[in-house]
């Protein structure tokens, strides 16, 4: 009897794998729904808070360098306290997590609203808020394939991700005119009263689940949960493929880094500088949006995976053709594939929550998370500082050749993984 359910259960378990869930079905379960619209309206007020922030820094100090110094506050805490804090979300229960996180957020948020703020101040909490994000979405990325099985869990990210991109846009195209509107500091104002709606939305939408058990029985240190992470996360040949996969973003979002002094260099006739770097910062979040779309619904699961390393060549490769110096149409439509290329994230993310342990999911996703800040910030930094000697047109050129060639040796990592896992299964 034993044998026989150990050969039936990879079966069942293939079956469920290749089965493609619909958009109706993940919107239709009542706490993915609490999920989605909480870090909609959440995503919705920090765009306007990071626009608040920038014209209230820029107002009272008059100085480029204080208002970028604000903006990389918003990478900064995620990268140091990211892998150590991202652990509660194992070591307690995850909703909790998420609740205590948005109470927290909004508390500190609220006095950036008041008028005559030390400045000082307000870089202090603009850290604790950005810390206590990486708890925050630690505890949601684990809580998520918990809530949806199979591949109800790639339509469910596909929406979550696709929500990213559209709050991302309409924060570009409609912050500055809110804030021109009613202020910076009502705008902060709103921030924190979003955090305040997450944190209902949470509670009444998402029932609780209890703190995950350790294997051993016993609660470990936060320092030794971040090791534990660390070595499961880089230790396995197959998560170490998936997790660069994650981070290769770093050679894509370049280009949004450097999107002023390119839209400077397109300008040719009656579009100002500011509307074509709106375009151009809005290309790639648009192209994420139909890449994820057409991705998860039209692409069945087994083919996501072994079409995963050509879909991140895609991409970084379109980038390349910037240095042919083309004009803004050409621009955009390469920027737009490549975000469609970006799609591929939707795969890796579905393998990565497949291979972790669920009670360790919280750990292992904010190490992750930390890592792909950093590499978009590294991209960031790095692109600014070669466009500034080579110009923007190379500089893009350049991290699509180079992004190109990383994912083409990721593709044939993978490639590799999966043969081997064939072969596991047919010698079992």
């Amino acid at each position: 009897m034993g044998a026989m359910r150990t050969r039936r259960l990879p079966g069942r378990h293939r079956r469920a794998e290749t089965r493609q869930a619909t958009y109706g079905e993940v919107v239709a379960i009542r706490e993915f729904r609490a999920l989605w619209y909480g870090q909609g309206l959440s995503l919705l007020g920090d765009q306007l808070a990071q626009v608040a922030l920038a014209v209230l820094v820029f107002d009272r100090t008059g100085s480029p360098l204080a208002t970028a110094a604000v903006y990389a506050l918003t990478y900064l805490p995620s990268i140091l306290g990211g892998p150590l804090l991202a652990g509660l979300a194992d070591r307690f229960a995850r909703r909790g997590v998420m609740v205590a996180c948005d109470l927290l957020r909004a508390a500190l948020v609220a006095p950036m609203a008041i008028p005559g703020m030390p400045f000082p101040v307000l870089c202090v909490l603009v850290f604790a808020v950005v810390l206590l994000s990486a708890p925050f979405s630690a505890a949601r990325a684990a809580l998520l394939p918990e809530i949806l099985e199979g591949d109800r869990y790639v339509v469910g990210s596909a929406l979550q991700n696709m929500t990213n991109q559209a709050a991302q846009m309409l924060g570009f195209a409609a912050g500055g005119a809110v804030i021109a509107a009613m202020g910076p500091y009502r705008a902060l104002a709103l921030d924190a009263a979003t955090f305040l709606g997450s944190a209902l939305i949470l509670v009444s939408g998402v029932r609780r689940r209890p703190a995950t058990a350790p294997e051993s029985g016993t609660r470990p240190s936060m320092w030794r949960m971040t090791r534990a992470g660390a070595v499961l996360v880089f230790g396995s040949k197959k998560l170490r493929t998936l997790v660069l996969f994650a981070w290769l973003c770093g050679f894509y979002i370049l280009p949004e880094g450097i999107a002023v002094p390119y839209a400077s260099r397109l300008q040719a006739g009656d579009l100002p500088v500011p509307v074509i770097t709106g375009l151009l910062m809005a290309a790639m979040p648009a192209g994420t949006v139909v890449g994820a779309f057409f991705f998860s619904r039209f692409v069945a699961p087994p083919t996501r995976m072994r079409v995963m390393g050509w879909m991140a060549m895609l991409s970084c490769a379109p980038l390349v053709v910037t240095a042919l110096r083309p004009p803004l149409a050409v621009v955009l439509g390469a920027w737009i594939l490549s975000g469609i290329g970006g799609a591929y994230q939707l795969a890796a993310n579905a393998a990565f929550v497949q291979a972790v342990p669920a009670e360790r999911r919280g750990q292992a996703f904010g190490l992750v998370q930390s890592g792909l800040m950093a590499a978009q910030g590294a991209g960031i930094l790095i692109g600014g500082f070669a466009a500034e000697r080579l110009g923007p047109e190379p500089v893009v050129a350049l991290a699509g050749i180079t992004g190109t060639g990383a994912a083409g040796v990721l593709a044939l990592m993978w490639a590799g993984s999966r043969a081997s896992n064939r072969r596991a299964r047919a010698a079992a």
